[in-house]
This record gives structure tokens, C-alpha cells and sequence, in this order.
């Protein structure tokens, strides 16, 4: 990722996207996509479970969530229910294997994905995979519609090992002859069976697995008839039937990857059929966009223009395209359809886009959608789809106030080396559904996700680091950018602890903080508790040693942010000096220095202590932000280096009056004030007691939430005040330097 971060989404796609140099990602408020077929395009990257990194310059089609919990490539041994074991799977073969899948739970199935080593030899080398692919032959044979014969453990469990083996083949072992035969007679069996073509949801269940099973099996060739059958027989019926729906949208992902292999293209030249079917498709079912299931139509719209790659198909399939175009516009209910199509024009077709009416897509874009334009501050600016001027001044003060925080937690003594990224641009879509619509075509990026920060080469002048996000709508008639400061939070951890830009980072398992920083400071700036880490550390599932190994390839969604943001917290409240010897590192840019202290230094020496820790953080004591320790100062005024005032209160119009010694050579002080009832303005002055009529600095939003950072403070004595706008009680003033 370069430093691209980006958060996790409600209305599923599955996307593999290329973008900037340091990208990250949050937490999306719903479910993973459903894995996928375990075949990246060629050359590329695999894609990650969590932020989809990957080398491909598109994206793949839209997918709904899977309601199977999902796994990451490293996750734990233990599996979906207490009598479901490895073992089970690893050390049966024939008749005896056959019987354990099929007496295995759905979940059960599922959880075998991660299997690498002996392990994934023993369940899914090649002669397993025969006697299960010959089974699911046998099964189709009698296939009554429903799953009372486990089909869809046996098609599950096919997935799961050709998933195993492609990412890990030296694990599993090569896959020959011998599997494609047997594998070809079980899909043909399947979808040979009367039974395959039930509308139901019991029959939905199986086929939408089979259909990805056909991309698993490299076999999008042989079964374009599957594709065009669905697209062809879908409709409205099909809508009661979550699994019907994924079955029809899956097609998508054989198209999608049978780019890959010289025989689909092949065939689809010998008979272009599944084009006019697309086509068809999207035609007779354009009134499902802007609602729901609007991603039916728009992916086929997508997968049709990307046809366009193959010269030989460009005299059929351009005029297909155009079609599409013609019948959508760049904005409103058609939307997503023609982006859509006009992102593959882009891509493949670049030399014509006068002719689709595509020419500068990019641009006309984020003319005609982000409309809204609005600077918050010399560093920050807000481009927006929609947003009124309450919401865009509320949005800048949380921004704006998050600095001060967050100078507050890093110490930091300015910028990292070489680091150019002064400005943010924050890009605001209106909601989930327009993110996914308009944000891959502008900014070349995954919309698989909930937001994401672009930082590019913080070195490379010019360079404009944007954080793309989207209104959370669920969540109307509030307002909420979603993951706002979790984003910020990697910009200013970017520009202020991590030098040079994300891939640099990445040579060495930094995740741990990466996101789990991220996490921290926006739960503990915003003071809202973090359930869903302390439902996790009531679980122990990890080490503190094992979290410092996090990957965005070795972990899932929970590893990387519920435990990243334990990981963090624990070590930033309980083992500070550790925390300012890795950033040391991280901000010089020595990354093995910084790997060496945490595997080395720390250790495992943690990891008892973090574990009884966890035991406290479950039963409640991580509700809210740790808080700086009482000032010790015999004089109730006198502040000082990392610690906090309490209990402050002053009557309407009055002061509670503070001060603190300021060491020379200091680069930063922060000043923040914040609890209690009432509302307290802050006020600082490097020279004499802070008053309204006499301050340097001041930060006056309602409530008591405050924060300064005053650069170069001088040497010496400096002036802090809380003045009582509304009588207040019970606040405190925290100071760090």
C-alpha cells in the first residue's frame, strides 16, 4: 500500500485496485466480501483479506457480503466449532474423508481456507482433491436442490484447496491432470443436474459456490454456458434469495479472472454470445439502478467494457459499450453503470474515448461530484459531493483539534526528514453508495473498504496527500464522515513518525502500529469506547510478541485493528519509554532497528503482564482515553512536563488561572482541557497570565474539549487559563512538551 489506508464497507465489493504509493485503510462497518477465487491476475500481487493491495491497475466486480465469518490466510488453528479439527481433514483419505466433509458444518468447511504447511498437504494435496471432486460427481448425480447431500461442503471444500494451493503450492503440491479431469465431471455433473436451476434459496446456497468453484478450477472457459444461463434466466424472482443473488453476481468473478487464460479468450472469440448477454442484462435491468441491487447491472456493464483489453473483440464489443453509455449519464440513478463502463473505456480503450464520450474521465468526474469546496486551515481542505456549512465547520474543528492530540501522544519533535506533505485534501463522498461509484474512476483506488488515505511520495514536491472518505448514511440524520480521524490520524502519523513513504515502512512488520495507532487516537481523541477491542481482549487470542508480527498479509480485519489498537494502548500506557524508542527508529527510517528493539528488546518479556492487562481492559477499564498522570507541584496552578490539573471550575465570566516551566529548546507544547460540565475557553500567553484580553494562543469551541500547540514555546515561565464562558466544573488541563 503506499501509505493508502482505507476503511471497510457496508455494501460489498470485492475490488483490487492499484493506487498511490503509501495507502492505508479502516475498519468498514460491515462484513468482509466473500473470499474470491484464489487467482490473481498474472504477475500481480495476491490481494490482501483486508485493504486489498494488489498490482492490478482495475477493479474486479462487485460482490454481496458473505454471511460465512471470514479467516484470515494466518488465522488460528482452532476452528468453527469445538469437533472440528484439522486433524479431521488431514489424516483421512476415500470414502473416510468424504464423510467427515460431509458431516462437517458449512462453518467448519470455511475455516480450512488458512491451512499452510503439512496441514494444507494433508487435506488438500491433489489425490484429496480427486476423491472429493469424484464425490461432488457422485452427488450432482441425485442433486435434489438443496443441500441435504452436502453438496456445498464438498464444492466449499474444493474451493478451499484450490485457494490453499495457489498462494501456497509448495505446501499443497502441484495440481495435474488427474484433478482437472475429475474436477470437469463434477461441474458438469452439477450443472448438468435439472436441480441446479432451482430458484430457491436452498438450491442458491450450493450453485453460488459452484460458480466461483469454476474460477477456482481455472475453468472459465468451459462453462461460459453457466454464465450466459444465468444472466439470461434472472429475474425479479431471484430477489427473494440472498444466495440466488450471489450466484448471478459471481458470474461476474468467471469473467473477471478468465481474462487470464488463453482458452476463455479463445472462446469468446469462437462464440461472443456472453457479450450480447451482458449487454442484454444490463438493458433489461436498468431500472434496478440506484436501488439495492444496482451492482447487478453496473458490474455487467463493467465486465462487458473490459472485453475492450482484447483487440480482436474491440469491432463487437465497442458499439456494446456504447450502448451502455448511451442509455446512463455520469451522475444520478444511472451512475454506477456508466462509470462503470466508462472506467474500461479508460483503461482499454483510451485512443477512443471521443467516440464513448469518455475523454478526461477522471476529471470530469470530480468536476461534475465534488462540487464543494472548502479550507479549514492553511494545512487542511475539504472537496465535498455534499455537505452544509454547519457540517463543514464541525468537520474542520475535529480535524483541526485532533492535531494538538495527537502531538500530545507522539512527542514529536516535528516532521520527519525529506517530508513535504504540508496540506491534506479531505475528499467527502454523500454516501457509501457514491463512493463506490465515483471514487475508483477519479482517484484509482479500491472501494472495497471504508475510506482511504493517499499519501503518494511525501519526498516529491507537488505531492498532494488526500484522504478519500464518504458520509456514513446509515447513521443520517446525524452527520459522520466515516473514519474521519482514524484516516487523519495516518496522514500526521505519516508526516511526523514514519519516514519515507509506506513501502519503505513495509520492509519490516509495522502494521501493529500503523493501524493500531490510528485506532487509538481516533477512539481517544473522540472519548467513545472502543467495545468491539474490549469484546476481543476478553478473548487472550494474542500474544503482545505475536501482534508485533502483524502483516496486512498475515492477519485479518480483528488482528490488524482490534488487537493493533490493544497492542498499542497497552504499550503506550504501560511502557512509554519503549513506545519513544521504536518511533526513534521509525522516524530515522530504521526499520530493522525498529523490529530488533520489539523482537529483541521487548520481546516476550510483555506478554504475561499484557495478558493480565487484558483481563482488566474487558472488565471496563479501557472505556475511555488514559489519562496523564496528576501534576505533583506543591502549587495547585503549576502544570507540568506529561501530566494534568483536575477537578478545575470558575464561576461565569471568571478564570481558573495555570502556568508551567518551559525548558529551553523545547519545540512543542500542548495544551489540552477537557471534561467536567460547563463551558471553559482556553487561553495560553508565553509572557504573562492568559486572559481574554491578554493571549497568544486561545481554542474556544463549546464544551470544555480544547487543545493548543504552541511551536518554540519561549524558555521560562508560560501562562495557561480556563476561562468560564458558561460556569464550569470538573475539568482538567493536561500539558506535554
Amino acid at each position: 500500500m503506499s501509505r493508502t489506508l482505507f476503511t471497510l464497507l457496508l455494501a460489498c465489493c470485492l475490488a483490487v485496485g492499484a493506487f498511490s504509493a503509501r495507502g492505508h485503510a479502516a475498519p468498514r462497518p460491515a462484513p468482509q466480501a466473500d473470499r474470491q477465487a484464489p487467482r490473481p491476475a498474472a504477475g500481480s500481487a495476491p490481494t490482501d483479506a483486508v485493504d486489498g493491495r494488489s498490482a492490478l491497475s482495475e477493479r474486479a466486480p462487485r460482490s454481496t457480503d458473505s454471511l460465512r465469518p471470514q479467516q484470515s490466510k494466518a488465522a488460528p488453528r482452532a476452528l468453527a466449532a469445538a469437533t472440528c479439527t484439522v486433524s479431521d481433514f488431514t489424516t483421512r483419505t476415500g470414502s473416510a474423508l468424504v464423510a467427515t466433509i460431509k458431516g462437517a458444518s458449512v462453518d467448519c468447511v470455511n475455516s480450512l481456507f488458512p491451512l499452510t504447511g503439512s496441514d494444507a498437504y494433508g487435506a488438500f494435496r491433489e489425490a484429496q482433491m480427486v476423491t472429493v471432486a469424484n464425490a461432488l460427481r457422485d452427488v450432482s448425480a441425485s442433486y435434489p436442490g438443496d443441500n441435504s447431500g452436502s453438496a456445498t461442503q464438498l464444492v466449499l471444500y474444493l474451493r478451499a484447496g484450490y485457494y490453499a494451493q495457489w498462494y501456497h503450492p509448495a505446501d499443497v503440491g502441484p495440481y495435474g491432470s488427474a484433478l482437472q479431469t475429475a474436477i470437469r465431471g463434477a461441474l458438469d455433473a452439477f450443472f448438468g443436474s435439472a436441480h441446479s436451476r432451482d430458484v430457491t434459496d436452498a438450491n442458491g446456497q450450493t450453485l453460488s459456490e459452484a460458480v466461483t468453484l469454476i474460477d477456482s478450477a481455472a475453468e472459465n472457459a468451459r462453462y461460459l454456458s453457466v454464465v450466459k444461463r444465468l444472466l439470461s434466466g434472472y429475474n425479479s424472482s431471484y430477489n427473494a434469495s440472498w444466495y440466488m443473488l450471489a450466484a448471478v453476481n459471481n458470474t461476474y468473478t468467471v469473467l473477471w479472472r478468465g481474462h487470464q487464460n488463453a482458452d476463455f479468450v479463445t472462446a469468446v472469440q469462437n462464440d461472443g454470445s456472453v457479450l450480447t448477454t451482458l449487454d442484454a442484462f444490463a438493458t433489461a435491468n436498468n431500472a434496478l439502478l440506484g436501488g439495492d441491487l444496482g451492482y447487478l447491472v453496473s458490474n455487467a456493464g463493467r465486465e462487458l467494457g473490459r472485453f475492450l483489453q482484447h483487440s480482436a473483440l474491440q469491432p463487437t464489443v465497442r458499439p456494446l459499450v456504447k450502448h451502455l453509455l448511451d442509455q446512463s449519464t455520469m451522475t444520478g440513478r444511472t451512475a454506477a453503470l456508466w462509470v462503470g463502463a466508462a472506467e474500461m473505456t479508460a483503461e482499454y480503450d483510451a485512443a477512443n474515448c471521443a467516440y464513448y464520450g469518455t475523454c478526461d474521465l477522471a476529471n470530469r468526474l470530480k468536476a461534475a461530484v465534488l462540487t464543494v469546496s472548502y479550507t479549514c486551515s492553511p494545512s487542511i481542505r475539504i472537496v465535498a459531493q455534499q455537505m452544509s456549512a454547519t457540517e463543514l465547520a464541525d468537520s474542520c474543528t475535529s480535524l483541526r483539534n485532533q492535531d494538538a492530540y495527537f502531538h500530545g501522544v507522539v512527542r514529536d519533535s516535528g516532521p520527519v526528514a525529506g517530508d513535504t506533505n504540508t496540506a491534506i485534501e479531505v475528499d467527502v463522498f454523500d454516501s457509501s453508495a457514491d463512493y463506490q461509484t465515483y471514487a475508483g474512476a477519479i482517484f484509482g483506488i479500491d472501494t472495497n473498504n471504508g475510506g482511504m488515505y493517499l499519501e503518494g511520495n511525501p519526498a516529491a514536491a507537488g505531492n498532494q496527500p488526500r484522504f478519500v472518505a464518504y458520509e456514513a448514511e446509515w447513521v443520517r440524520p446525524a452527520f459522520q464522515i466515516w473514519n474521519l480521524n482514524h484516516e487523519y490520524t495516518h496522514y500526521l502519523d505519516g508526516r511526523f513518525d514514519m519516514y519515507g513513504d509506506f513501502n519503505a515502512g513495509q520492509a519490516q512488520p509495522a502494521v501493529w502500529w500503523i493501524e493500531g495507532f490510528a485506532e487509538y487516537v481516533s477512539y481517544s481523541y473522540r472519548g467513545v469506547t472502543y467495545t468491539d477491542a474490549q469484546t476481543q481482549a476478553g478473548r487472550h487470542t494474542y500474544a503482545l510478541s505475536t501482534l508485533f508480527d502483524t502483516t496486512y498479509d498475515n492477519a485479518d480485519s480483528t488482528r490488524i485493528y482490534n488487537w493493533g489498537y490493544l497492542a498499542v494502548r497497552y504499550m503506550l500506557q504501560s511502557h512509554r519509554a519503549d513506545v519513544d524508542a521504536v518511533l526513534a527508529k521509525y522516524r530515522a527510517g530504521d526499520w530493522t532497528g525498529a523490529r530488533t528493539y520489539l523482537k529483541s528488546t521487548v520481546g516476550t518479556r510483555y506478554d504475561a503482564d499484557f495478558n493480565s492487562w487484558l483481563t482488566a481492559c474487558s472488565a471496563g477499564n479501557c472505556d475511555s482515553a488514559p489519562q496523564a498522570p496528576e501534576c505533583t507541584g506543591a502549587d495547585a496552578r503549576q502544570l507540568g512536563k506529561d501530566c494534568r490539573r483536575s477537578n478545575l471550575a470558575a464561576t461565569t465570566g471568571n478564570y481558573s488561572y495555570l502556568y508551567v516551566y518551559i525548558p529551553a529548546g523545547t519545540a512543542r507544547l500542548t495544551v489540552t482541557s477537557a471534561g467536567g460540565t460547563g463551558n471553559a475557553d482556553l487561553y495560553y500567553n508565553g509572557s504573562t497570565w492568559a486572559t481574554t484580553g491578554a493571549y497568544t494562543a486561545r481554542s474556544t469551541g463549546s464544551g470544555n474539549g480544547e487543545t493548543l500547540t504552541i511551536t518554540n514555546p519561549p524558555a521560562g515561565y508560560n501562562y495557561i487559563s480556563l476561562y468560564a464562558q458558561a460556569g464550569f466544573s470538573g475539568a482538567s488541563v493536561t500539558t506535554s512538551f
